[in-house]
């Protein structure tokens, strides 16, 4: 069965009981309590914040002897609680079980309420004696502060020649924080633990970059393929792990990049690519949890279609599985999209394709929310706020690369699609527009930005954006949550790059619900703080960077590029103008001196600052051979 528990809610954000539970370290800890409680005897237990029912749906709780359940919120009272009917605490004198377990953290107020109700000689246990060590905790006087549990997971992978590299940068230092460390533990496909280790981050923004050959060769390691379980101590402003992941071979024919899991698992997760007739696609399944997940809990499906194939094999514990997409869902064909039936099991999973030369690439899925329902004030929004929502995605110079994008469906309430596709030029001209009308869920549509452009003429300046917004022409209804893949092949070496996102509100002073999105705060976000990692020699990096507007903003932004240092340490800055509703494609070999990146030397990364407007940013890495690597950028 998919799992009940909240792991995290749009209106309250993540839940952290879920990740204190869930936690690797707490996991080993909960196993010996369960043990002690089982050979306790007959055992009591009072819930007083409803916490019970999350922490049995990952552990074996059959062995322990519950004779008696209590709650403190009358409006419980009667319900199940251990498999027992719950009854109100002040009966709890009534008990004779020779041991109470109180099921939450920071017991100690809780315990003291009911001290009065405790029968005498009864032994009082709780989750206390699973948490983490304090050296694990920023804030060791409030357990379930959200900062304690800044937790996030990476696939990670050196194997026949290909490698994994996580980069990131201190951004915590930016908010104030002084001592920021990482607890790094690395799990197998099997779910054992490979390497356990701590690293301490330099003061200031430094860089952070975690390489799966050195950790090989650190912890004499053979080939892997797993997952990295990544926790931050000591953090500020954020408590979510943010990274840039890159893989690559050494033979050349594999560069590619995705980003940070998002750490919070999901019931779906959409926009999973059928393979063309000369692809084989893998959806990488890692476990988020210390249990297994059973053979039946998670199938892909057509999406807008009923018929769910199940994997009928378990998953251990943090384990990894390789699912062969086309072995699974034998008739599916690019560009239909295929379904995950995640049951809450794990993180947003990471997706593989290899062509038929051999190039692989990696990419990621995304939440399918589960929560919406159509929004009847969207559809009005356009005499306040223009366009709207917009999904910007990069045209590339097409003399290089063929731009394709595909709309995806990410909300289980969206039965159409009312879009439109917009081509604008660098300069911010709008150059085309086609009406894909109202898309069935089940749409089998891309469509190829050159065949877009056809008696339109080429982009003025050889790349741009390319917009996905509402179009309710046709009548349909909207949620926000607007997503599509975009899709990138270079024309002379067939290789390809991919990534996906998620519509927004830019650029406007007029805000609705949480829109414009701010990095750190309420809306309205209206300035830019991006992360751009940069590649290491022969390694070109580029960075497109969109000015996306749903009504007019400032003509043009005032951007800031500054280099820095693996140190932290800032080396060089430029300035660059992008047009309003316009776009720039960036090199790093073009931007700074090679005396600068020289000085940068390896580990450099480049903070994208503006105070006046929000950009949205894709990197990559460009590779000698035409191999090339593409992917939206974080901020902070």
């Amino acid at each position: 069965m998919p799992l009940t528990i909240e792991t995290f809610s749009n209106v309250k954000g993540g839940n952290s009981f879920y990740k204190a539970i869930c936690h690797p370290i707490a996991a080993r800890k909960a196993h010996s309590f369960l043990d002690m409680l089982s050979s306790s005897g007959p055992v009591a237990i009072y819930d007083p914040q409803g916490f019970y029912s999350g922490f049995e749906e990952f552990y074996d709780v059959s062995e322990i002897n519950f004779v008696g359940s209590y709650v403190q919120d009358t409006a419980r009272i009667g319900n199940l609680v251990a498999g027992l009917t719950a009854q109100p605490v002040t009966d709890l004198p009534d008990c004779a079980a020779p041991t109470l377990l109180i099921a939450s953290f920071d017991s100690s107020k809780l315990q003291d309420h009911i001290a009065h109700l405790i029968p005498e000689r009864c032994r009082v246990v709780s989750f206390d004696e699973f948490r983490l060590e304090d050296a694990l905790l920023t804030n060791k006087r409030s357990y379930l502060d959200s900062r304690n549990f800044a937790t996030n997971f990476a696939f990670l992978r050196d194997d026949l020649g290909a490698r994994t590299r996580i980069s990131t940068a201190n951004y915590w230092s930016g908010y104030g924080a002084e001592s920021v460390a990482l607890h790094l533990i690395l799990f197998s496909d099997d779910g054992g633990v490979l390497a356990e280790w701590d690293e301490t981050l330099a003061e200031g923004a430094s860089a952070v970059t975690i390489d799966s050959r050195e950790i090989r060769q650190r912890f004499d390691l053979d080939n892997f393929t797993g997952q990295l379980f990544i926790h931050a101590i000591g953090v500020v402003g954020h408590d979510i792990v943010k990274y840039a992941l890159d893989t690559w071979d050494d033979e050349g024919a594999e560069l590619s990049s995705t980003h940070d899991a998002n750490a919070w698992p999901s019931d779906l997760y959409a926009g999973l690519p059928a393979p063309k007739s000369d692809e084989e696609v893998v959806l990488w399944i890692q476990n988020s949890h210390p249990s297994p997940i059973p053979a039946g809990e998670i199938g892909l499906n057509l999406m807008g279609k009923d018929e769910v194939v199940y994997l009928d094999e378990p998953i251990p514990g943090f384990g990894t599985y390789r699912l062969a997409v086309n072995e699974f869902l034998s008739e599916a064909e690019w560009p239909q999209q295929i379904e995950v039936q995640a049951g809450k099991h794990f993180v947003r999973p990471r997706y593989e394709i290899t062509s038929s030369n051999n190039a692989r690439r990696i990419a990621h899925v995304n939440v399918e929310r589960v929560d919406l329902k159509p929004d009847p004030g969207i559809p009005e929004l356009g005499n306040l706020m223009g366009k709207g929502y917009i999904l910007p995605g990069p045209i590339l110079p097409s003399k290089t690369w063929q731009s394709v994008v595909l709309p995806t469906p990410m909300a289980t309430c969206q039965n159409d699609l009312p879009i439109a596709a917009l081509a604008i030029d660098a300069s911010g001209q709008e150059i085309a527009r086609h009406n894909f009308g109202r898309l069935p869920r089940d749409h089998e549509t891309s469509l190829d930005i050159e065949q877009m452009l056809n008696g339109h003429g080429a982009l003025p300046h050889g790349s741009g954006h390319i917009e996905l917004i509402y179009d309710f022409a046709d009548g349909g209804d909207a949620d926000g949550w607007l997503h599509g893949i975009f899709r990138y092949e270079n024309r002379e070496t067939g290789h390809v790059a991919e990534t996906s996102f998620g519509a927004h509100i830019f650029n406007t002073i007029l805000t609705y619900k949480d829109e414009p999105q701010s990095y750190n705060g309420p809306p309205p976000g209206l300035s830019t703080r991006l992360f751009l990692r940069l590649g290491e020699d022969p390694l070109d990096t580029l960075c497109h960077l969109i000015y996306p507007a749903s009504t007019p903003w400032h003509p043009v932004s005032e951007t800031k590029l500054t280099l820095f240092g693996h140190d932290g340490s800032e080396i060089a800055a430029e300035k660059i103008a992008i047009p309003c509703g316009g776009s720039a494609h960036l090199r790093y070999h073009d931007i700074f001196s090679a005396d600068d990146r020289r000085k940068a030397s390896v580990g450099a990364y480049i903070v994208i600052r503006d105070t006046t407007c929000r950009l949205f940013g894709y990197h990559g890495l460009v590779a000698e051979n035409g191999a090339f690597s593409l992917d939206h950028m974080f901020g902070f």
